[in-house]
């Protein structure tokens, strides 16, 4: 009887396109779904004739597999992931692997290479990005977990991931327990501000320049011959250019009100667990929120109003500024998920290697872009690099934008155009930079209503003061602590 090399339970569009990636790589995979017909239409429709094996039941799915059998789940993060580890548990021997390559929370995943280590098995939490395309073409894989458990995925993994030029494979082990799918959050959250800011600069030349979409479309080709290459440049690009049936362009159909999953708010709030200020992403995924509040919005608009968007300057002048203005937010995005990253790193014991999780990203998923190099050459040349602001290329490419990040973010304002994800890019890079901030203030007010303390410039770091600032407060100050 034929043995798979794989077992992947969940044929939906990203478990389907991997089993026919893993196929015409020269892999046996067997293949499960809880509703079974899915795996008959599967297996006679797509995968007809390939070396893909149905399973109907979890029994039959383990019995075909070769030891240390390696089972692939592609299923709803949360609830589902557990349900079935459960299911699979009693059929599965000591050093058996169970990977999720879901949209996991990075706890559950911590939580489950714990429980199944203890149980002498192995689990990996892989992030998988790159859509329905990727998952069938090369995605990028960002495997963590039991880290015994590497060597009998990695032949698998490294075959079905996405290429660099040199033949590099868009995977490599990050690191143990959550630390896999924790990256890949960090990728969808720069995904949620990439996407954002791309959006603002759309909104940019539609209400104030008043372009046609045919011209919008021409100004991402050009910026995706340049260091804006990449696939959301590229994707924005034909967007704009498809007509609907009637002729119109397809975009100005589609209601305004998006969408989220819930991995770009994971992210913000582990930055805020970890007290990094992750301000752009934070900005992206309230930007969802507010255009969830369609009707609100439509009432809103009938009662208060702003100033009405009226361009007369240099229009190529504004779209270059424009250009360099996404651009350097772009480096604050990933400035401030990379310092998650090392926050998050720390904290979880993880040795991550982040000049290597900027290749993993250079091709196959959603935010795959030329711009990564850059960030893979910054850590080479400083491994313990504390913000990309600070490594020598990015440094010269903000100073080489600000004039003109500045001026875009007050045309908007002036103009009323709805731009938060540059604007608290810029914000976030004038905090940064200063050497001081009115932070001072903000302390004399916590201690003047809750005694909370505060140091002082003239006393050593870590020397606390309490002030008696009304007479009345007496001396007694409260504990110092940071949320």
């Amino acid at each position: 009887m034929t043995k798979a090399d794989m077992g992947l339970i969940g044929l939906a569009v990203m478990g389907e396109n991997l089993v026919l990636n893993m196929e015409r790589n020269g892999f046996t995979v067997a293949v499960h779904n809880r509703t079974v017909g899915k795996v008959d239409r599967f297996v006679n429709g797509r995968g007809k004739g390939k070396k893909i094996i149905g399973a109907k039941s979890i029994e039959e799915l383990v019995d075909v597999l070769e030891k240390p059998r390696k089972i692939m789940l592609m299923v709803k993060a949360g609830t589902p992931v557990d349900s079935i580890i459960e299911q699979l548990l009693p059929h599965l021997d000591k050093g058996d692997i169970v990977i999720d390559g879901g949209n996991s929370h990075f706890p559950d995943t911590i939580r489950r290479t714990k429980y199944l280590e203890e149980k002498g098995m192995r689990f990996i939490g892989a992030g998988v990005s790159g859509g329905e395309e990727g998952a069938l073409n090369g995605p990028s894989i960002m495997p963590g977990g039991s880290e015994a458990a590497w060597p009998a995925v990695k032949p698998i993994f490294q075959a079905i991931a996405a290429k660099m030029e040199d033949g590099t494979p868009c995977c490599d082990w990050v690191g143990s327990d959550g630390a896999g799918h924790f990256v890949k959050m960090v990728h969808n959250g720069i995904e949620y501000g990439d996407m954002q800011m791309i959006c603002e600069a759309y909104q940019m030349m539609r209400s104030l320049l008043a372009m046609s979409h045919d011209e919008m479309s021409a100004v991402f080709a050009e910026w995706n011959q340049g260091e804006l290459d990449s696939y959301l440049i590229e994707i924005t690009r034909d967007i704009l250019k498809t007509k609907d049936e009637d002729g119109g362009p397809l975009v100005e159909k589609i209601l305004d009100t998006a969408g989220q999953k819930g991995t770009g708010k994971w992210t913000a709030v582990a930055a805020l667990d970890q007290g990094v200020p992750l301000t752009l992403i934070g900005e992206a995924v309230f930007a969802r929120c507010l255009s969830a509040m369609k009707d609100e919005r439509v009432e809103a608009s009938r009662i208060i109003s702003g100033p009405e968007p009226a361009f007369n300057g240099d229009k190529k002048a504004l779209l270059e500024d424009l250009r360099k203005a996404l651009l350097a937010s772009k480096i604050v995005s990933y400035a401030q998920g990379y310092v998650l990253l090392e926050a998050a790193a720390a904290e979880y014991g993880w040795n991550l290697d982040y000049g290597g999780i900027a290749l993993m990203w250079r091709g196959g998923c959603i935010i795959r872009s030329i711009f990564l190099g850059k960030i893979k050459e910054a850590f080479d040349a400083d491994p313990a690099l504390s913000n990309l602001l600070l490594a020598p290329y990015f440094k010269d490419k903000i100073a080489d934008a600000q004039s003109s990040w500045r001026r875009i973010v007050a045309a908007a304002a002036e103009n009323g155009v709805w731009m938060p994800a540059i604007s608290a890019a810029l914000t976030y890079f004038d905090g940064y930079r200063s050497e001081r901030l009115p932070a001072n203030l903000l302390q004399a007010q916590r201690d003047y209503f809750g005694a909370h303390t505060y140091e002082r410039v003239d006393k050593p770091r870590g020397e606390f003061f309490h002030t008696n600032w009304t007479g009345h407060g007496g001396d007694t100050a409260s504990t110092t602590y940071n949320a």
